[in-house]
């Protein structure tokens, strides 16, 4: 069964943004490092920059999701990320680059990555019927795999050969053909909303999470799964090298596990989501994790580089799946008018629980060692995956009406 015209161009449009992105962010710590010799402490600032608008703005924009058509929103968040690659492609060509200005523009271009990912998952069910809604998301995750698998790589490569310029010249131009095709999306009319006060609206939303008995139970692991992921990665590197005795290039390519993982995972979601009831595939995702996590402890005692890559990969596979089945059922028991504000609130959640994983993994880290954070974030993942197996999803064999 094929996907309507429109769905196929919002599929393709999300391809070139999730590969403008990933462009972007790959390159900006890079050209920062190369062009201005910036440090660890330089880079932490532009990635805690780039990581509040996450933060403040998710909720607002869930909001206007639901306020104003969802194409016009995402044309003008991708519009914005096209803006914030010229502007940086002017500053590498001027010469005029320095930290704060790089922090201001990947605040920008962040914000336009906000507003697309809380208007792109509200737009789908208004496409696609609703038994394709699992396929839909499915390919849009694909598309996302596949960036977050390439771009990092690709955006190295261009850096190492002709220089920055050329990696915001293509991410650019990739926007800009997002741009172009999301204009031509055909979005059905919405009734108008009521005329509330937002704060009323954000409340709903949020009370609305906190009440559904699959959603809540969903919101919560995904917050746990991401507290538990930066403890993780809070500890990784150093772990490799100290005491996996990795070089920089061994890291990179275990860390380029994950990326695969999410890409294959994608592929196999049809498949395995066809294969299993329903509530059995939102729980395949969090039971991975838990098996990922316990093979990065079992590095402590076999200290090699190939458990770590397995690690990630399985890293990359499972919650893919998961990220697939949860969306879709968000979408279906969501009343289409709340799309915007639900899917803003688990993205604040979810982006807020990060920070507190890393400064949590830090702690740890500095205080009992590296091993101590790999215990802590198995500890985390099995948590994660405990909420789930004991909730109302379990149940489920096919979407709720």
């Amino acid at each position: 069964m094929s996907f309507p015209a429109s769905f196929n161009r919002l599929a393709a449009a999300n391809l070139a943004a999730q590969s403008a992105e990933q462009l972007s962010l790959a390159a900006v710590p890079l050209v920062a490092v190369l062009v201005l010799g910036s440090g660890a402490g330089e880079i932490g600032f532009l990635a805690a920059v780039q990581t509040l608008p996450f933060l403040l703005l998710s909720i607002p924009l869930g909001l206007a999701a639901d306020r104003l058509p969802r194409r016009t929103l995402m044309v003008l968040a991708e519009g914005l990320r096209a803006a914030s690659l010229l502007v940086l492609l002017a500053m590498v060509l001027t010469g005029a680059m320095t930290i704060p200005w790089l922090a201001v523009v990947g605040f920008l271009g962040a914000v336009g990555t906000v507003a697309f990912s809380v208007a792109a998952p509200a737009l789908v069910p208004a496409l696609v019927p609703r038994e394709s809604l699992g396929r839909a998301n499915g390919r849009l995750e694909l598309a996302r795999s596949t960036a977050f698998a390439a771009g990092p790589a690709l955006a190295g490569a261009l850096v190492a050969w002709v220089g920055g310029a050329a990696v915001f010249v293509l991410g650019a131009l990739l926007s800009a053909a997002a741009v172009a095709l999301l204009v031509r999306i055909v979005e059905p009319a919405r009734p108008a909303p009521p005329d509330r006060h937002p704060l009323r609206e954000m409340h709903d939303g949020a009370q609305f999470v906190w009440r559904h008995e699959h959603l809540r139970p969903m919101v919560l692991a995904g917050v746990v799964w991401n507290i538990s992921w930066f403890v993780l990665q809070a500890a990784y590197v150093p772990y490799a090298v100290r005491a996996l005795g990795l070089g920089s290039g061994a890291v990179g390519v275990t860390l380029g596990c994950y990326g695969a993982g999410m890409v294959l995972g994608a592929l196999l979601a049809p498949r395995l989501v066809g294969r299993m009831p329903f509530g059995r595939a939102i729980q395949f995702g969090p039971v991975v994790s838990v098996f990922a996590a316990a093979t990065m402890v079992m590095t402590l005692l076999v200290p090699h580089g190939a458990l770590a890559g397995l690690s990630f990969f399985l890293f990359g596979a499972g919650p893919i799946i998961w990220t697939i089945t949860t969306t879709t059922l968000r979408q279906a028991v969501t009343p289409h008018g709340m799309l915007g504000r639900v899917g803003a609130v688990f993205l604040t959640l979810n982006a807020g629980a990060r920070p507190v994983g890393a400064a949590l993994g830090g702690v740890v880290g500095a205080a009992w060692g590296e091993a101590a954070c790999l215990w802590l974030a198995l500890g985390g993942f099995v948590l994660q995956a405990t909420i789930i197996l004991l909730s109302r999803v379990r149940g489920l064999r096919e979407l709720p009406a």
